[in-house]
């Protein structure tokens, strides 16, 4: 009999109360209003309002704008950030009950080594619940490149482009990210993926 896929605590949820509480300190210290912030994020500054004050979800596409703007590493805002280095970063050892995780309407995701100094790639958890593009707000897309494994389920990968895959348990698709994107589970049960992306500029 196989082995079932190894799954996360049920803690996957972040407290959105404290996120919002470190997005504002991190726009404040940044010298940024809502306002200015909302114009170099392309977010609605009441969608950023409502983050600040832990009353929307929103997608990793906003949440990554958003870290772009601020000039910090995405994981600094589900949790105390990146560890100081002093030299060369000892690798960085973590359990599942270590990851942050958030949930959107479409996703239930855990940043992986978010703790990591100077990371240069965005490791993910997630599962996905979405079982229709019409669940999503549109499709997602954001500067970079992203790899994704299939651990467990069936996802299909439909692309803003009409072109769409399907990939089964330990099949893997790498991509170019600006490209707008949705994962759709296709299995009875959410499918479970890994998920790594790395920041504008890759591969230039």
């Amino acid at each position: 009999m196989p082995t079932p896929p190894v799954r996360p605590p049920s803690d996957i949820l972040a407290d959105r109360k404290s996120l919002g509480l470190r997005l504002r300190a991190l726009r404040k210290t940044a010298g940024l209003t809502l306002q200015e912030l909302s114009g170099r994020t392309g977010v609605a500054l009441s969608t950023l309002s409502k983050m600040e004050l832990g009353q929307v979800s929103i997608s990793y596409e906003k949440f990554a704008a958003v870290a772009r703007a601020l000039d910090v590493d995405i994981g600094q805002l589900f949790g105390p950030g990146q560890r100081a280095a002093a030299g060369r970063a000892e690798p960085l050892h973590e359990t599942w009950a270590d990851a942050p995780g958030y949930r959107t309407g479409p996703y239930d995701y855990k940043l992986l080594a978010a703790q990591y100094p100077g990371r240069s790639m965005t490791p993910m958890y997630g599962r996905i619940l979405a079982r229709d593009a019409d669940e999503f707000e549109g499709f997602v897309r954001h500067p970079g490149q992203e790899f994704l494994m299939v651990l467990s389920g069936e996802v299909e990968i439909r692309f803003e482009t009409g072109e769409s895959m399907r990939l089964a348990p330990h099949q893997s698709l790498y991509f170019d990210s600006g490209v707008g994107h949705v994962y759709l589970s296709c299995s009875e049960t959410p499918a479970e993926v890994m998920v790594v992306m790395t920041p504008a500029g890759a591969g230039s």
